[in-house]
């Protein structure tokens, strides 16, 4: 059973937002709220862009560090291709 999600958010400004969580679709309801992010708050609406299972909270907060470190062009194929990229 998945323990955590990665997931990021097209803003409406096109801005990509990158997190993890135990429950996405939460997730995603506060970030829509503006309660989810200060980042998101001031860009709202926002959209799922893409969502990726991980084995644990571990290996989710160590995937969205990675993903955080991608230029924009690798986030958008990332999300293109709907997978993760290799290790």
């Amino acid at each position: 059973m998945t323990e955590a999600w990665v997931y990021m958010l097209r803003c409406a400004d096109g801005t990509l937002y990158t997190g993890w969580s135990s429950d996405v679709a939460r997730r995603l309801a506060r970030h829509q709220s503006g309660k989810g992010s200060r980042y998101t708050a001031s860009r709202l609406p926002v959209e799922l862009a893409l969502v990726l299972p991980m084995e644990d909270r571990t290996a989710a907060r160590r995937e969205e560090a990675r993903i955080k470190a991608l230029d924009r062009e690798a986030k958008l194929a990332l999300i293109g291709a709907g997978a993760p990229l290799p290790a």
